[in-house]
């Protein structure tokens, strides 16, 4: 037998071999329950039940600045996060129904960390046309748990800001919500930051590439050191994913450093 009939026998095996072992079907997704659908003319999302939770699933390979990665309350869809060192831009994939309520479905790059912090970024929406309630967020958290103790800067796809609280592990979120403008003005901010001092949180912006001045009163929170801190993304769709793109991230364990 020459050497090309023997190779052709090698591939006619290998490819019985193959054909013995069938490929896995992909598991369906897990059903979105009703509460979390998106709000709609038809619908209104609520609170999940008390008792749901979704464990996180974690990366501990560092991106960027940041030593991890997280999804965190597991939205029915993995995100997924890269970061492009030439441009220092971080892009973030989501699903996830919200960061809200009692517990939370996003994607969060992460660092643990002790004491005081300055964190700031610009934000991007690349889909235009992405669901208005989607949010990009610099988010303090006590844990990776869905219902974390957490204060965070969110920046929705309409443009609101808003500094949010989790009081305690388990709690109703509540906020200080600032519409400057939003999708009625066209007005986005272009930097946004967060800064904890103490107890004291507070966040900054930037609407048109001035320097970043505080915006509202800060809240008031205590967290045990070591905590989280970073920059993290949601779709506000609980099966379907969306991209949020931060860059010139500044990261200063110290606070007033704020950029």
């Amino acid at each position: 037998m020459n050497r090309h009939s023997l190779l052709g026998s090698a591939f006619l095996l290998a490819v019985i071999a193959i054909s013995a072992f069938p490929a896995r079907a992909q598991e369906p997704l897990p059903a979105v329950p009703e509460w979390a659908q998106p709000g709609s003319p038809t619908h209104t999302q609520v609170p999940p039940p008390t008792d749901f939770h979704r464990p996180d699933r974690t990366s501990n390979t560092p991106i960027g600045i940041f030593q991890g990665q997280s999804d965190i309350g597991a939205a029915v869809v993995p995100g997924s996060s890269t970061y492009d060192a030439a441009t220092g831009q971080y892009t973030i994939n989501s699903a996830g129904y919200n960061i809200w309520y009692t517990r939370d479905e996003f994607r969060y790059l992460w660092k643990k960390i002790s004491g005081d912090v300055s964190l700031a970024a610009d934000v991007t929406f690349p889909d235009a046309k992405g669901y208005d309630d989607r949010k990009a967020v610099l988010i303090i958290r006590q844990s990776l748990d869905d219902d974390s103790k957490e204060a965070m800067l969110g920046e929705h796809g309409v443009g609101m800001i808003h500094l949010a609280d989790r009081s305690d592990k388990g709690a109703s979120m509540t906020d200080m919500q600032y519409r400057f403008g939003g999708s009625l003005a066209g007005v986005k901010a272009k930097r946004v930051g967060i800064e904890k001092h103490g107890d004291s949180i507070a966040i900054f912006i930037s609407l048109k590439g001035e320097p970043l001045h505080q915006f509202g009163p800060p809240l008031t929170l205590h967290f045990d050191g070591p905590f989280y801190v970073g920059v993290g993304f949601c779709s506000h769709l609980p099966a379907k994913s969306d991209t949020a793109v931060l860059s010139n991230v500044l990261f200063e364990n110290s606070a007033g450093k704020v950029h």
